[in-house]
């Protein structure tokens, strides 16, 4: 089967925009490296800019409103920010729209103001799946929200992404994978996996500032986060991020207090999930020592091999000697077969 080309996304961030309060780990201005409120003006000038790179990719260009709660800004706010992008669309420089929002904001009422704009994507920011950790994290919605905005965009037949967090206050990882299987029960079209990390100036500092909030080290977030990948890889289900992206906001110095931030995070928690899929072929077969090749596709080498060689390590140590690796470009890149 051809792979589908990878969209050229188009990012407008609104930080903090349209939300009813804060969550605990909330810092956007962090997070998006935003500081004041993004006009339409600001959101035609971000377009301009980003449609005059030269690019490789050949897939469809996405404008997408992230960042904030975008059901929850004003509605003529909504309206100004859709018009402009229709115009990119209409214009054949932009193929469609997508945007991220609150579970509690999606409702019919809202999603009338979407009728007539080329909106291909509406993303979910889900978190948990757990009542308790939702509470903690002063989410101010329920899994029932998540339920009930996940099947009224499906209704109107948008593509749909969950966004899930590990590691949130009241969470010990048995949440973190509860949710995981219950986001997997509703079938999205993607999702995107992010750790807890604890920002300055955000709630979630002075909790941990004072003993309530103890922060994932890197290696059981990378661990939780895998487990997390395989439960929606079970259920074919793509996961198109995990970790936080890297931004010179988040690595100044003293953005980030504690926690799993990397900027190969995502490299970190799928070389995991192959390590442990290698385990397991080494297992089914019967082997425990002597020569072994796996095969791999070759865009999945370097997770195969582990950061600086991590999984070959760890598998010399099982096997005594250093595993092979030959490419295949006849594997899916989640594929691994022993050779």
């Amino acid at each position: 089967m051809e792979k589908e080309k990878r969209p050229f996304v188009i990012p407008i961030f609104l930080p903090h925009a349209g939300c009813p309060h804060q969550c605990v780990f909330c810092n956007q201005r962090a997070i998006t490296g935003a500081l004041r409120p993004f006009s339409v003006e600001d959101a035609r000038a971000e377009v301009e800019r980003c449609l005059s790179f030269s690019r490789k990719s050949k897939g469809p260009t996405i404008i997408s409103f992230y960042g904030g709660n975008f059901l929850g800004i004003p509605r003529k706010r909504i309206q100004d920010l859709l018009t402009l992008a229709d115009q990119y669309v209409s214009q054949g420089r932009v193929d469609g729209i997508r945007f991220s929002t609150r579970p509690d904001t999606v409702s019919p009422q809202s999603l009338s103001l979407l009728e007539g704009y080329p909106i291909k994507t509406v993303e979910l920011g889900v978190q948990s799946m757990d009542e308790d950790v939702l509470a903690a994290s002063r989410r101010g919605h329920t899994v029932q929200d998540t339920r009930t905005a996940h099947a009224l965009l499906r209704e109107k037949g948008y593509e749909t992404g969950l966004q899930m967090m590990i590691g949130l206050p009241g969470d010990d990882g048995a949440q973190s994978l509860a949710s995981a299987r219950e986001i997997a029960a509703l079938f999205p079209d993607f999702v995107r996996i992010y750790p807890t990390v604890v920002l300055e100036n955000s709630p979630l500092a002075e909790m941990w500032r004072s003993g309530r909030y103890g922060a994932l080290s890197l290696d059981r977030a990378v661990d939780l986060c895998s487990k997390a990948y395989g439960i929606f890889h079970e259920a074919n289900i793509p996961v198109v991020r995990m970790g936080l992206a890297a931004s010179d906001s988040l690595d100044e110095e003293g953005a980030v207090l504690a926690g799993p931030y990397h900027p190969a995070f995502g490299h970190l928690a799928l070389s995991a999930w192959f390590l442990e899929k290698a385990l397991a072929l080494l297992k089914d077969a019967g082997l425990s020592g002597g020569p072994v090749v796996f095969r791999v596709h070759p865009q999945s080498v370097s997770v195969l091999r582990g950061l600086k060689n991590s999984n070959m390590d760890a598998l010399e140590g099982r096997l005594g000697e250093r595993p092979g690796v030959i490419e295949d470009r006849g594997l899916r890149r989640d594929q691994l077969a022993l050779g």
